[in-house]
């Protein structure tokens, strides 16, 4: 069991910065795979940036691909993204993911999330 908790959202006007973090607690936090998601208010939840369990292997949605870096620290269970540039169109509900495949095995967990709004 994973129970992951988001931090670090709120009001920026665009083209500021903004650091998201996501603490998590339970077992064998570095086996998972992380990810942040996002939902735009009337809007489907979509992928954003994923995390290898190591941090060596990151991969970016087109929308936010240059402004977002993603991270993890192993030692203080914790993943973040750092944002820069922010655009209104980045205001949304972010959620921290883990997920876990080991063959047919799949496990994820979310967190609660965590508002991010980009005024113009």
């Amino acid at each position: 069991q994973v129970q992951l908790v988001e931090s670090g959202g709120g009001l920026v006007q665009a083209g500021g910065s903004l650091r998201l973090s996501c603490a998590a607690s339970g077992r064998s936090f570095s086996s998972y795979a992380m990810g942040w998601f996002r939902q735009a208010p009337g809007q489907e939840r979509e992928f954003v940036t994923p995390i290898s369990w190591s941090g060596g292997g990151t991969y970016y949605a087109d929308s936010v691909k240059g402004r977002y870096t993603i991270s993890r620290d192993n030692a203080k269970n914790t993943v973040s993204i750092q944002i820069s540039s922010l655009k209104p169109e980045d205001t949304a509900d972010y959620y921290c993911h883990a997920y876990l495949t080991i063959g047919r095995y799949y496990v994820d967990y979310w967190g609660q999330g965590t508002q991010v709004t980009v005024s113009s």
